[in-house]
């Protein structure tokens, strides 16, 4: 093969000089190559020290996993809270749309509640006229795998079992919709007629929210799946989820930008009507009673609704957000012997189809906080009406115990959601009709909760590939004193982890 000369080599023409270059054209060229060279040399040396900086900085890295609406949002805003109080407050009206919405969509909740009750009623009177009938109620029990299908099983780390009146052999779905309020508190037909219609405008401001918060160059989709069959078409709608990306909706939110008068207008607009419609509103919501909704605001309506609200720190914590992608959040320690070390908690979307992404996250994690809402063992995902969403959470915690990718990062435990488990057993709903492993034990929040967490502890101890102490709390992640309690004792776990991986790095 023939090398080529060097004159013969077009870069090297490229780069030499004109052959008819001037004297003065030659002195602008050289001054300009030696500008080039300091500037190359200085982002050189730039990237230079940021590498040697990067490797005296200490960073540890958390990972928030569990299914869709599980607390990890919540969790990772009362690390925010806790760590980066002035920024958390800074952003605290931004949180006012995403409250109205809240408080909208539970009224619309509510609505398709009653119209759902009315229908019911109105059947079952029917049915009492007609005479006795031969019950449909059955009993289904049901396993799910790790692609989510359902299929016949003997057994489980949990039994469960799914209660429906209405389609032999179906799957129910535990919705707000289900015994959510009694008949005494039921309003007449025509005074609910009349609340409905004066909270129409209530529709277009949900509209506007909504189109505020995921705007049209956002091409995601809109919901996480359709809801069981059978559901009304009202309650269909409310099963369609908004959820947006982390931090772009901020980008678009009031106070954002003052530049952004649409924004601002929408809000205070959606606040007006709100303040026009708090008696109907109010009246609404003492007729029932939801658990799983936003019933911070609903009990509070008289301070949410009025036109000059602005967010508490409590309020952005109970506050509703469905998000897709990955939400990460960068902490310095401020004092004490880890001062200095820089922390990275990493919140991934938990719906199904966003769980694949899981797995690339594991690399360098020196601590996974896995959040199982232990609530919700009478509901199902809404990605699936066949999953019992408590069956799923152990499904998961079963995978990340066994994942050799996980065998040295320690697993922190929050069954969380313990202040609604306890309201659902107070009110008389029983954990074995459910759980048919929980037997005849005490239908009380001290018992269900030592029984879970034993659950929990012996899936742990049976699938981790080496074995690792076991790190598990109650937890309600909305309130805040006793979760900055458990997040110190998280903080102490995980930097342990990390001195541990350190050392041995």
């Amino acid at each position: 093969m023939r090398i080529r000369a060097d004159d013969d080599d077009p870069l090297s023409s490229a780069l030499s000089p004109p052959q008819d270059e001037l004297p003065d054209a030659k002195i602008i060229r050289i001054r300009r190559e030696e500008e080039a060279r300091l500037v190359s040399q200085t982002i050189d040396e730039a990237i230079r020290l940021e590498r040697q900086a990067n490797k005296k900085t200490k960073v540890v890295r958390v990972l928030l996993l569990g299914q869709s609406e599980s607390g990890k949002s919540t969790t990772l805003r009362q690390f925010q809270r806790i760590y980066t109080p002035t920024a958390f407050r800074e952003e605290r009206i931004h949180w006012r749309m995403i409250i109205q919405l809240n408080v909208i969509r539970s009224v619309h909740t509510i609505l398709a509640a009653l119209s759902t009750y009315r229908r019911q009623t109105s059947r079952n009177r029917a049915r009492s006229l007609s005479g006795p009938w031969e019950s449909r109620s059955q009993v289904t029990s049901v396993r799910t795998d790790s692609k989510g299908k359902g299929k016949a099983r003997a057994e489980s780390e949990f039994d469960f079992e799914y209660y429906d009146e209405e389609r032999p052999g179906g799957m129910s779905m535990q919705s707000p919709y289900a015994d959510a309020f009694s008949e005494e508190d039921a309003l007449e037909d025509m005074e609910l007629d009349e609340i409905a219609q004066r909270l129409a405008p209530l529709r277009p401001v949900e509209a506007m929210l909504k189109a505020l918060l995921v705007p049209p160059s956002e091409d995601e989709p809109a919901d996480l799946g359709m809801g069981p069959v059978g559901m009304p078409t009202s309650a269909l709608a409310l099963a369609k989820e908004v959820f947006v990306r982390p931090g772009r909706w901020r980008s678009d939110g009031v106070g954002a930008r003052p530049a952004n008068a649409l924004a601002a207008d929408t809000v205070d607009e959606a606040q007006r009507v709100l303040l026009e419609c708090r008696f109907d509103l109010i009246r609404l919501w003492e007729s029932m009673r939801m658990q799983e909704e936003s019933g911070f605001f609903l009990n509070d309506l008289d301070r949410v609704t009025g036109y000059d609200y602005v967010p508490t720190d409590d309020d952005v914590l109970k506050a509703r957000l469905k998000t897709i992608g990955v939400s990460e959040y960068k902490f310095e320690m401020e004092a004490g012997d880890q001062r200095g070390t820089q922390w990275r908690i990493v919140d991934v979307g938990g719906s199904r189809f966003q769980r694949p992404t899981w797995v690339p996250f594991f690399d360098n994690a020196d601590a996974i906080i896995f959040l199982a809402p232990i609530s919700a063992f009478d509901q199902v995902l809404t990605e699936d009406p066949k999953v019992n969403r408590l069956e799923d959470s152990v499904l998961l915690w079963k995978g990340l115990c066994q994942n050799k990718l996980l065998a040295n990062v320690d697993l922190v435990l929050f069954l969380n959601k313990c202040d609604i488990l306890q309201r659902k057993l107070e009110s008389g709903i029983r954990l074995v009709r459910y759980v048919r492993s929980y037997e005849d034990r005490s239908n009380d929040m001290e018992t269900a909760s030592k029984y879970f967490r034993g659950k929990f502890n012996a899936i742990q101890r049976t699938y981790s590939p080496i074995p690792r102490k076991f790190y598990g709390y109650c937890t309600s992640v909305t309130e805040t004193t006793p979760t900055a309690g458990i997040l110190a004792s998280v903080r102490d776990i995980v930097l342990r982890q990390h001195l541990r991986t350190v050392r041995l790095a």
